[in-house]
């Protein structure tokens, strides 16, 4: 019963650190970096950019299907 115990207590342990070693390296390659900015760049317009590679400002994006 009390081995039981032991075990248990150190797989937590065990899975407790390597939890926080997965966040660690999240935060370090920039997961966390931009929350906010993904939801809000859907709603841009792409029109810009498709004038800047075309060379033709009032060319509008061609869909694709």
């Amino acid at each position: 019963m009390m081995g039981t115990m032991i075990l248990l207590i150190l797989l937590t342990l065990a899975a407790g650190i390597v939890g926080w070693l997965f966040f660690l390296w999240a935060v370090k390659s920039g997961q966390y970096d931009d929350i906010e900015g993904p939801k809000y760049r859907m709603l841009d317009d792409d029109e810009e950019e498709v004038g800047k590679k075309t060379g033709r400002e009032d060319r509008r994006p061609v869909d694709k299907r």
